[in-house]
């Protein structure tokens, strides 16, 4: 189990457990990413890989199977080499974290989540931004950013809210849930903004832009805040979390 994992995985009674923050098991993989792709359904990252010029033949049914077929494919490499957790009824809230010293390129978790078959679901061009850009580009700049603390960092891969359980203060609880442990151990949090709006929410939690990359194969650069979460002493009077309530954030 991992630092920041809850104490059960899966809800024990009625609305109470709700409440409670909790880690999602593989079992429960597909109902996590149903809400990840209804919080990112207009998100331009994820749309970066399915509204291409080979796509526009696509119906608007083929491009949301094709998002949801995504995640679902991240989330179960998540459940298997990181940690889902999930707050509120229904799957409100989802968060994906990857803990330090890990990573999801081995083989059979590729395998595993099913990440293998985007090569051949995705379009041609769909599949050269995913795979010859954007995984590069994240990969090359946490690297850069973190240096030596790259493997001994949380990682903030997603975090999202459905739209009915929006202003419940459940993204804060899943955003906490780890960056106390992280704070407990002295590590830092890292992650990446595309919705310009969220750089704002994610200062209240303590982080910080470090800088920008751009997604630059589309019709118009796609923009990525970087922003790292310094580790806070427990003895310190600072709190980074400010009052703030849920968002859609990632």
């Amino acid at each position: 189990m991992s630092e920041a994992s809850s104490s059960s995985s899966a809800p024990s009674n009625g609305a109470l457990s709700f409440q409670e923050v909790r880690e999602i098991p593989i079992a429960e993989s597909d109902e996590a990413a149903e809400c990840l792709a209804h919080a990112f359904a207009v998100d331009e990252v994820a749309m970066y890989f399915i509204e291409t010029d080979d796509t526009v033949n696509w119906s608007a049914q083929e491009k949301w199977d094709m998002h949801v077929r995504i995640m679902r494919s991240i989330v179960k490499a998540h459940c298997l080499k990181g940690l889902v957790l999930t707050v509120g009824p229904n799957y409100g809230c989802v968060a994906l974290w990857m803990p330090p010293g890990k990573n999801m390129d081995d083989i059979l978790t590729m395998f595993r989540s099913d990440m293998w078959k985007l090569n051949h679901k995705l379009s041609q061009e769909g599949r050269n931004r995913f795979k010859k850009e954007f995984l590069p580009l994240l990969h090359k700049t946490k690297t850069e950013v973190l240096g030596d603390l790259d493997k001994d960092s949380w990682y903030l891969v997603y975090i999202g809210t459905k739209p009915e359980a929006r202003g419940k203060g459940y993204a804060r609880r899943l955003i906490e849930h780890v960056t106390t442990q992280a704070d407990e151990h002295g590590r830092v949090c890292y992650l990446e903004s595309s919705n310009g709006d969220n750089p704002p929410i994610y200062r209240k939690y303590g982080f910080e832009t470090i800088k920008t990359i751009y997604l630059t194969q589309g019709p118009k650069p796609v923009e990525m805040e970087i922003m790292v979460r310094q580790p806070v002493p427990r003895n310190s009077s600072q709190n980074p979390a400010g009052n703030h309530g849920s968002a859609q954030i990632s």
